[in-house]
């Protein structure tokens, strides 16, 4: 499956965004779903995932602030990212994922084996 990502743009500090996640074919049977980020000069980072099953998990620096949320219907997958920080600036990143439960995420280190299909990335940029 191809992934193609959007929505990303300029906001300022307490705003927020939509970031959307668009499949070439079904995201039914994808294990799970995954939006990651990378800001200048570190490395990327895995911020929320989304399983088969509805389960959810996020990094602690997103924790409250984002929401994933994944329509099979239209194959997207959704972050909607509100009270935004200037931390929150990086390209976001959508993949598919090979774990089936949230835990294979946070118990474990990643590596680039643990995902499939990537797409393009969109800019978050967040003023101060």
């Amino acid at each position: 499956v191809q992934l193609q990502a959007s929505g990303g743009g300029l906001v300022q500090a307490g705003g927020s965004l939509r970031l959307s996640c668009a499949a070439s074919g079904s995201i039914f049977d994808i294990k799970s779903m995954t939006w990651h980020r990378q800001a200048p000069g570190k490395q990327r980072e895995l911020v929320a995932t989304i399983i088969a099953g509805g389960g959810t998990n996020y990094a602690d620096s997103v924790k409250g602030r984002f929401t994933i949320s994944r329509d099979n219907a239209k194959n997207t997958v959704y972050l909607d990212m509100n009270s935004l920080k200037p931390e929150d600036t990086a390209v976001y990143y959508c993949a598919t994922g090979q774990g089936s439960v949230c835990a294979y995420y946070y118990t474990r280190k990643l590596t680039s084996a643990d995902f499939g299909s990537w797409g393009q990335g969109t800019l978050v940029t967040v003023s101060s």
